[in-house]
Order: structure tokens, then sequence, then C-alpha cells
């Protein structure tokens, strides 16, 4: 038993003094995520930058330690990586009302790029085909490992902190259970993972059996799954031809996923094709590809369709590269000579880094003077340019109005506000400044839309003006009566609210199965959400604006009474087919004691 103990223990401070940028990392990714838990939201934006770094570290540091048990040069290769992170820090931006979707779409492929550099940096100076393999299998191993053991191990230690509470009434904050599931699933996960990993590189890379879950995995579940794909994807194609209709949209997420999968399946048995007994190996290597080509020309159909029509964004544009990327690998793999699988994660780093770094030709330039092109031929197609400014009180349609509306959110969301400026007189590039200033960028598109006054906009679509009911409650006044307290949430800005040593927030998800939630401290919340449905059931046959007595709710909160009372409620679908949606302008809540 003190053996076993003292070979834990050495095998741990190995890993402590061979890993310790990557375990530095995890432990200030850990900690940061503790901190946004017990800190308000408005001033949680430092914790949750330093945060997102700290996590983008732990792959990061990993792939230069791998890079570095190869060529050396630890120290300089840390440095950088420090010196990308703090770098990195600095681009997010410090509000909240900030943290657009173009920050995501930038947080997320940079963690895609750190993993993929982790899978190909160590080898790039030798063509090492089965090392490489070799590698990336025990990684992928290990992983899964990772997962089971930390799983494992933080239900453990949870389940014996919750015995101790409630055997030896200890009374543990709830806090005690958070604060340890986070250290355990991204410091004890890391941990786990580099003791698994051993001396690194060295034992990575060595060669192996070839395991045989693995093989069974790929042989008898992957592949006849991908066969079943392929084939709904072949009679859909089939289908476009005899009726000569363009594809959905959605399509090109399946090809998408049928070729990624195909291209895993491929690499979880690359080994094999050297076998000769392995037929089924290199018949399914050689035709994978060939079967990708018919729909690489679905896919390309897909994309042109809708950028054609609706002009890029940064979703659409990272389809078509993932496309482009895809289009590559065919190319490569059916006319190389001699193809390597490194290929694969190398050109997916390259066409991800393109992406995001180059200058003019990255997601974000791109889509940004799409949408500003797509913005001005829908004015100038309409005439609704007078004197260089929008003309507002010429009569649009409803799809015209807010296809203006979302453009403009969507360019004000990426700084675009000098452009959108030129568009405006100046009182309404006033209004412009302060809604971007404080990050209410749906209030820019609602502010577009109302521009064009109901008096000025014609129905395109009647099926939808028939399903739009607007319930107005005859008295606008709100009434105090009893209440000692009002605090008021806007549709675009519902952050938590102060009410003596208590928080109130209000959550809502306002659908056919709607719920609207009214937390105190985070503990204790009432849903108002039936009773907004059941107001509108009881006007379902009703269209349009609809005078009711009032839109009030109430309910016990805690220790106090809470009192809703809504401007106006909103219930909209485009077509039957469709989940309704159900929205607020602005709301107050009337609070007393009990």
């Amino acid at each position: 038993m003190k053996t076993k103990f003292q070979e834990t223990l050495s095998r741990a401070n190995e890993v402590i003094f061979r890993y310790p940028m990557i375990l530095v990392m995890a432990l200030l990714a850990s900690i940061g995520t503790i901190c946004i838990i017990e800190t308000e939201q408005n001033d949680a934006m430092s914790y949750i930058k330093f945060t997102i770094c700290s996590c983008l570290g732990i792959s990061l540091m990993f792939a230069l330690k791998m890079f570095s048990q190869r060529i050396g040069k630890e120290l300089l290769l840390h440095l950088g990586g420090i010196l990308f992170l703090i770098g990195f820090y600095f681009i997010l931006p410090d509000k909240k009302n900030n943290f657009t979707e173009v920050y995501a779409y930038t947080i997320a492929v940079t963690a895609l790029l750190s993993h993929l550099l982790v899978s190909f940096v160590p080898f790039l100076e030798k063509n090492r085909e089965l090392s490489f393999w070799q590698y990336n299998k025990n990684l992928f191993v290990n992983i899964f490992l990772t997962a089971v053991f930390t799983g494992v191990l933080t239900g453990g230690v949870e389940l014996a902190i919750l015995a101790i509470d409630k055997l030896f009434d200890f009374n543990f904050h709830d806090r005690i259970y958070r604060d340890t599931f986070f250290v355990l699933a991204i410091f004890g996960s890391s941990f786990i993972f580099l003791l698994f990993n051993d001396k690194g590189l060295t034992n990575l890379e060595k060669d192996g059996t070839y395991p045989v879950v693995l093989k069974f995995f790929t042989q008898f579940i992957l592949i006849p799954l991908l066969l079943i794909y392929v084939a709904i994807l072949y009679f859909y194609s089939a289908k476009i031809l005899i009726n000569w209709q363009l594809p959905r949209g959605w399509v090109s997420y399946l090809v998408l996923a049928y070729s990624v999968v195909g291209i895993l399946a491929l690499l979880l048995v690359h080994p094999l094709k050297e076998e000769n007994a392995k037929s089924w190996v290199k018949i399914f290597s050689k035709a994978f590809y060939y079967t990708i080509v018919p729909l690489i020309v679905l896919l390309f159909t897909a994309i042109f369709t809708r950028i054609l029509e609706y002009g890029y964004t940064e979703p659409r544009y990272f389809v078509l590269l993932l496309a482009l990327w895809l289009l590559s690998i065919v190319v490569y793999f059916i006319f190389g000579r001699k193809p390597s699988i490194k290929f694969i994660p190398i050109s997916l780093f390259l066409f991800g880094a393109f992406a995001l770094i180059f200058p003019y030709l990255n997601a974000f330039s791109v889509a940004n003077r799409s949408q500003k092109t797509q913005l001005m031929n829908i004015l100038n197609q309409n005439q609704l340019m007078s004197a260089g400014t929008i003309n507002f009180n010429k009569k649009v349609t409803d799809t015209i109005r807010n296809e203006i509306a979302d453009k403009f959110e969507f360019l004000a969301e990426r700084k675009q506000n000098k452009f959108l400026s030129t568009l405006l007189n100046e009182k309404d590039q006033a209004e412009l400044a302060n809604n971007t200033a404080i990050g209410a960028f749906y209030s820019i598109r609602y502010d577009i839309q109302n521009k064009f006054s109901d008096v000025n906009v014609t129905v395109k679509n009647r099926a939808y003006e028939m399903n739009r009911l607007v319930l107005v409650p005859e008295k606008q006044a709100v009434e105090l009566g009893n209440y000692q307290y009002l605090i008021s949430y806007h549709r675009y800005s519902r952050d938590p609210q102060k009410l003596n040593n208590d928080e109130f927030e209000l959550k809502d998800q306002l659908t056919d199965e709607s719920s609207l939630k009214l937390t105190l401290n985070s503990k204790e919340e009432v849903d108002f959400g039936p009773q907004i449905i059941k107001l509108f059931e009881e006007n379902k046959n009703k269209t349009g604006n609809v005078k009711v007595p009032e839109i009030t709710m109430e309910s016990d909160l805690g220790k106090y009474h809470v009192k809703l009372i809504f401007s106006e409620i909103t219930r909209e679908k485009y077509s039957e087919q469709d989940t309704a949606s159900i929205y607020y302008e602005s709301v107050y809540i009337l609070i007393r004691l009990k």
C-alpha cells in the first residue's frame, strides 16, 4: 500500500514538474470560473475574459510543450504563448453589452485552431506517418479515459462532501459543491489527462497494437451509419434533379457532417490499409472521396443559393470555407501521388487562420462589406434614398422594413456606425450612437422598424398579419396601491436589479410553451409563463391590436409579494408550422413585503 502511494505521489510530482504551464492555465481557468459565478454579471467581464484566455491556454500550452519536446526551446515557446494570450485578452471587449456574436465566432475558431495545433505541431519537420497516427490515436484514447475518470472522481468527491455534510451536520454552503465541481472538471481533468500522457511525445508516438474496440466501433457502427447517411443524401439529390428545385439551406450542414465523420472514420482505420486482410478498409478508403464529389456540387449549390439571395454573414462564410476545405481534401486524396493524413489537420488549421486574420478576405471583413452592399441594394431598389439619407415616410412592405432593420442591427454590432450614420439624419444618428454605446443593438433594429410608421407599411404577407396578435391594456397608468417598491425591465436590458440586500432577475423563454421566471437571489423563483399562455388562449381567435382591461399577474416570491404589469404583449408567427414568438417591450414589477 505504501509503495503504491509513493508511486502515485512520484507520478504526480513528475506531471507537475513536466507540465507546469498547462497546470497553471487549468488552475487559473478553475479560479476564473468560480469568480464569474460569484460576481455580479455587470462586473464579471474581466473574469470572463481571463477565464476564456486561460481555457485557451490549456490546449495552446500543451501544443507548445509537445513541439518543444521535438525541437527544444521550451522557454521561448511558452513565452510566445503567454504573449499571445495577453494579446487575445485585450482583443475581447470590456463590457458585457459589447460582447457580440463576432467575439463568439473569434473565440470558437481560435479554440478549434489551438486544438488542431496539438494534433500536428510535433510532426511539422519530418514525414512520420505512422507515428503521427499513433500520437493522435493515443490522444483520442486519453481524452476518452480522462472523461470517464473525471466523471467518477467528481461524482465520488461530491458524494463524499454530501455525506460529511449530512452525517456530521457541518451545514456546508451550496457554494462548496459548485466550486468543487469546477476545480475537478477543469483542473482535475487536465491533471488526469497529463497523467495518462506520461512523458509526453515519446510515450504518445510509440508504436502499439491497433485497439480492437476502435476497429469494432469503426467497422460495425461508424461506417454503416455513413452508408445510411450517404444514401439519404443521394436520394435527396435525386429528388432535387427530378423536381428541378434548389436545395434547402440546411443540406449544407448534412453534407459537411457526412464528410467530416467519414474523414474521421478513415483516420481511425488508417493503419489497417497496410494489412492485406482488411480489404473492406481499402475499398472504403478509395470509394469515400469519390462519393463526396456529387455531394460537393450539392453543397456549393446550397451555399451560393443563400449567399446570392441574402449576402455573406459569418456563419455562411465559415460554411463556404469548410466546403472549400473539403474540396481541397478530395482533390488532394484523389489526385495526390503519396497523400499524407497530416494534410487534413494542417489544411483545416490554415483555412481557419485565414478566416480570422487574413486582411480584407477574413470572415468579418467579407460579412461587413456584403451586408453593406445588400442594404444599399434594398434601399436603391425600393427608391428609399432621398438627399443621401433614408426616406422613412415612403411606403414599404413589412418584409422590406424588417430586412433593413436586420441589416442595421447586424452592422451596428460590428461597429459599422460610420457607414450607418451616413444613411440617417442628425437626430437618428444621435439615437444610433447612444444605443451602440450601451450595447442595445436590438433597440437599433426596433427603432428602424418604428421609423417606418404603421401607416406607411403595406403588408406583403397576409398569412403573417393574420398570425400576429398584440394585447394592449386599456389602462396605461400604473397604480402603486400598497406596494413599496417598483422596478422595471426593458425587452433589451434585463440585468439583475438590487433591492435592499436582495437581487431580482427576469428570465424568459417566450414561445408556445412559455416560461417567464422572476427569480430572487438565484434561489427562489415564480413562473408567470402559464398565465401569459392562458391570456393568449382567451383571445386566440383574434388578430391585430386587441384591447384588454389589464395585463397583470401576481404571486408570492420568498418574503415578497410581486405584481407584474405589462405595457403590451405580442404573439406572432410567420406560418402555421413555425413556433410562435411572444415578446413584450417593458414590464413594471411592483414589490411589497408580505
